[in-house]
């Protein structure tokens, strides 16, 4: 008797190593260095043995430090830079030890169609091997306690611990938030 035939893993990617594909040498910076109020928001992202994953992308998505989209039909948005538009996305590829980093603007509350208002976040990206499709997630900011209790989207989350895998933590001069794809700390994700 032979031993049953495997077949070989397959995985997506990774493709985000392509020049002038997906990172782009700005993608980090949602705002300019040196714009006033400016937040560096540092992490890594984790597989499920607490493995950094060297070769995954992060994107960010978010209103203006008014709660403004850069979009021509949105009259909140606000021009921060310098007269342009303010870009509101960011993209950083990880490095080897699985690190990322976003330069941005703390966004502003948003209303919702309901009349309720969402707390200061960010909506976050990951593309990595092995994912067929995006992880979506959100960075919430811990100086926003009272906001963040009243958020539409965290109070739906009933386990504390899984809603505190949504806000970042103060570290140094900016924020830390880690992404867990898996494991025990796993980071909350939507189904979008």
């Amino acid at each position: 008797m032979t031993a049953p035939l495997t077949t070989p893993s397959q995985t997506v990617g990774p493709f985000f190593a392509v020049p002038g594909a997906l990172p782009w040498p700005d993608g980090p910076y949602v705002v300019p260095g040196g714009t006033p109020g400016a937040i560096r928001i540092t992490g890594r992202v984790l597989d499920g043995a607490g493995e950094p994953v060297p070769d995954a992308l992060v994107e960010t998505w978010q209103a203006d430090p008014d709660g403004g989209l850069g979009h021509p039909d949105d009259p909140r948005a606000l021009a921060i830079t310098g007269g342009r538009p303010f870009r509101g996305f960011g993209r950083c590829a990880t490095d080897p030890d699985g690190r990322y980093w976003i330069l941005t603007a703390k966004p502003g509350p948003l209303p919702t169609p309901d009349g309720r208002v969402e707390a200061p976040h960010l909506d976050v990206s990951v593309f990595a091997r092995g994912l067929l499709q995006r992880l979506v997630t959100r960075i919430y900011f811990p100086d926003e306690t009272a906001a963040n209790a009243q958020d539409p989207v965290l109070s739906e989350i009933a386990d504390h611990d899984v809603r505190a895998t949504l806000i970042a933590r103060a570290e140094g001069d900016g924020l830390r938030f880690d992404i867990h794809l898996q494991g025990p700390d796993e980071t909350a994700f939507f189904a979008v």
